[in-house]
This record gives C-alpha cells, structure tokens and sequence, in this order.
C-alpha cells in the first residue's frame, strides 16, 4: 500500500516544492564533517517527546524553569517547539517552517535550522517521502536499521519507511491498544474484575454492545464519548485507505467505517454513552475521575499514563485493569525525524539511538511511566515476569501480557497522508447525525465540505452500498 499512496502524497504535502533543493545525502554527509551547531531545534505538538528526552537522554544537564530551553552538558540548546496537533495548526505552522520564510533549510541560518521534528502515525507518510525531501534517511545519519534497530516492532520501522524501503524516522514506543475498565463497576455488573472474564463479555461487537445494555441497566455508562471512543479501533481494521493511487481525487469511506456509523447511533440512542462532545474535552476528561459511572476507555498504554492517570487521580488508583476488547488496533506512536539540512547531524543521530533503540533506556522508560516501549525483547520479557510488569494502578495487573501479543499483530499498510484530517472530519461531521440534529444525508456533505476546505485536491467521497441504510 505504501508505494501506492506515495505516488500522490505531494498533492498534499505544502513542502514538496520548497524543500527539494534541500542536499539530501550530500548535504547530510557536509553536515557531518562540518562543526556541530550549538542550537538544537525540536519542533512538536506536545510535551511528551520533551519530558522523554529531559528525563533519558544522557546529555542533559537542565532544563530553563519555563521547559522552553534543555541545555546539554557540552552548551548546547535544545530550543523546544510546540504547537497543537488539533484541525492541522502543528502541521501547517511546521509547513510554514520548513519553508523558512520563503527559503529552504539550506538557506536557512544554523540557529534556526529545524534539526528534529516528530510526527504522529497520521501523517508520517506526508514528511518522509523521499520527494519532499524533508526527513532524512537514517543511513545518512549514520544509523544502519537493520542492525542497531534490530529489536524494534516491524510495523514501527514499515511505517518509517518510504516508498524505496528506505528508514527515515525512529520511535521510542509501540502503541498496540487495549480495553480500559474499572473494577468496581465490573464486579457490580458482572460478578467479576477478572480481565480474562471481563473480555468474555466484550470478546466482539455483539457482545460489547450486550454488555452495553447489561451496564445501563445498573445505571452505568459503556462509553463516554457521543463517538469518539471507538473510532480508532474501527478505524484500524478497514480494508481501504481513505485515498488510494488509483483515485487519487476522492475519499473511499470504508465499510467498516458505516459499522462505527451505525454502532455508535445506536449506542446514542440507547443511552449507553454519557454523550460527551468528544475526545480531550473537559466533560471527557471528567468521566475519568474515581466516582465516575463510565466503564471503559480504548486506550495504548500511553492513555492508561497520561490520560486516565492524571484524571482519576489517588482516588481512582487501583480500580483500572485491562483486557483485550473487541478487536485489536494500534493507535499514535510519535515518530523523531532528523530534519534535512540540520547542522546537528551527530547529536540528532545520538538522541535517535539512545531514545529508542537502547534497550536498558526503554525499560527505565516503560518502569517509570508505563510507556509500552519499542524493544520486542524487553517487552517480552516484561509481559512474562509479573515482579517487572506488575502495576499498581492496574490493581496489580501486568497489562503488558495483553498489550505484547497485540503488538506483534500490528500492520501499517492502510496509512495515507490524509489519515488525521479524515478522522477529524468525519467525527466532527457525524456527531450532529448521531444527536439527532441533523439528517445523514446532511451529515455525509458536511464531511464532504470539510473535506474539501481542509484537502482541495479531494473532490469527491465515495461511500459503500450499506451506507443507504441509514437515514
């Protein structure tokens, strides 16, 4: 799927045109020769790389009191850039970036060169194709994937890889997902906070929804989003791409999309969901504090830490486990990307190799913050041994027996560079069908409007047969 998305990716990359004059390996191979910079820039959306690095990487000596600034041991400045992930603004302010104000990263001056900058699963595809030109191959950097990458999850380094096969970016974590549920509330509904008897009853769809009915009849909710709750899962087993290179103008709206459509109206309808807006809201955040009446959450690992976590707090600590849920499914996974042209070659490929290809660093990661981590060994042996994996806040569960054999299953061959602006569009649009306000016929131009707004170069959105059974 990889070379076919790839042959169309550029209608949608701002970057291509500016950036092809940007050196590739020549430019790369003078970086190494040439000084290293003294001014790292580290462009994200978020803190969670930053906290990584502050905390792991072996050349830090502090960090200002505001975080913007890491300074390493030799004087270097780590100059951290972060912008919201949300409606594309990190991408377009990256975009703008890499643009340089009109010039390209050769041209740019040293201090203000982008050196690193991470990008999720998405919209990975959009910034390592090797006609962009704007990550650089690893091999370039000095790192050879297929030995020093060696215990990495496949799935991690396809997805990393453009068309050529050729690795351009690196990540600390695999994110196979999981069913997160609280005990109390299965022990009252079901008899049991048993994972493996718990899964029993959310072993596929049907029974999920049984369940669903069986916890609104106890006065509890399955879910707490309108839709968004279960999105990732359908999403991570369809059969098409949005966009494919035989139809590069249109949308293809999988089948298994109309099954996340017609689930989650009928949970709406039923009130098995608390009916909040959508993911990452305050209402949202709230259904997760310890008195909550919301079951469960589908979730990585990084959700059970830096999502549950924080907002259940002391109280909740303890009443969470996990088990497998209806289907398995990936969800993020933050990609670092040395930036072509970078004047920091040698320090990027450093922070690349310490960060997430030094096994003893990722099992300090995952002890300390329960990050499922990308070493296939170490993951492996922390699924067998209850004494490493052992949570207290999973109320003594080790969830990386459920999350390894997940892990191993994980394919990358539907992403499209299209991925982030699709699901937000069509959740956004969907949302007001799902409450009633609007038909779905009204629903179905509103994803094709925005759709439009957001990707000019996709003119049309294909829906399967199946979706005329819904009105």
């Amino acid at each position: 799927m990889r070379k076919k998305v790839l042959s169309f990716v550029l209608a949608a990359a701002m970057v291509s045109s500016v950036l092809a004059g940007c050196g590739g390996k020549d430019a790369a191979t003078s970086g190494k020769q040439a000084a290293e910079g003294k001014v790292l820039n580290v462009w994200s959306w978020n803190d969670e790389f930053q906290s990584r690095f502050n905390a792991y990487f072996s050349e830090v000596d502090h960090a200002s009191d505001d975080k913007s600034v890491t300074y390493l041991k030799d004087g270097t400045e780590v100059h951290w850039i972060i912008n919201p992930n949300q409606n594309g603004v990190y991408q377009q302010k990256l975009d703008e970036a890499l643009m340089a104000n009109g010039a390209n990263q050769e041209k740019a001056a040293a201090d203000d060169k982008i050196d690193i900058f991470l990008a999720e699963t998405d919209y990975l595809i959009k910034y390592i194709d090797k006609n962009t030109n704007a990550a650089m191959p690893l091999k370039d950097l000095g790192i050879d994937p297929a030995t020093e990458l060696a215990d990495q999850y496949q799935y991690t380094k396809d997805a990393a890889s453009d068309a050529d096969g050729v690795q351009r970016a690196t990540t600390w974590q695999a994110c196979p997902g999981l069913f997160v549920y609280r005990r109390s509330i299965a022990k009252d509904v079901f008899g049991t906070d048993d994972p493996d008897k718990v899964q029993e009853q959310v072993a596929d769809w049907t029974k999920f929804e049984g369940a669903a009915k069986a916890l609104k009849d106890k006065g509890y909710f399955m879910l707490s989003s309108i839709c968004a709750d279960t999105y990732r899962v359908f999403g991570n087993n369809v059969a098409t791409p949005w966009v494919t290179k035989d139809a590069p103008d249109t949308v293809q709206v999988d089948e298994n999309i109309i099954n996340w459509i017609k689930q989650s109206r009928t949970f709406y309808d039923n009130d098995y969901t608390h009916k909040t807006s959508g993911q990452w809201v305050d209402d949202w955040n709230k259904d997760m504090a310890a008195d909550s009446k919301v079951f469960g959450w589908f979730f990585p690992a990084w959700g059970v830490n830096f999502t549950i976590k924080p907002n259940t707090g002391d109280a909740g600590a303890g009443d969470w486990a996990v088990c497998n849920g209806p289907q398995a499914y990936n969800w993020g996974g933050s990609f670092i990307i040395g930036a072509t042209g970078t004047d920091n070659p040698a320090l990027v490929k450093k922070v690349m190799l310490e960060l997430t290809a030094t096994k003893d660093t990722l099992l300090k990661i995952t002890a300390d913050t329960l990050d499922y981590t990308n070493t296939i060994s170490g993951m492996k042996d922390i699924a067998a041994d209850d004494s490493k994996g052992g949570s207290d806040f999973l109320g003594g569960e080790n969830p990386y027996k459920y999350f390894a054999p997940q892990a191993e299953t994980i394919k990358m061959d539907k992403i499209t560079p299209y991925d982030q602006g699709c699901c937000e569009c069509l959740q956004n649009a969907m949302n007001d069908y799902f409450n009633g306000n609007t038909t779905f016929e009204q629903a179905k131009e509103a994803f094709a409007t925005a759709i439009k707004e957001r990707y000019p170069e996709l003119t049309k959105v294909n829906w399967p047969a199946s979706a005329d059974d819904l009105k």
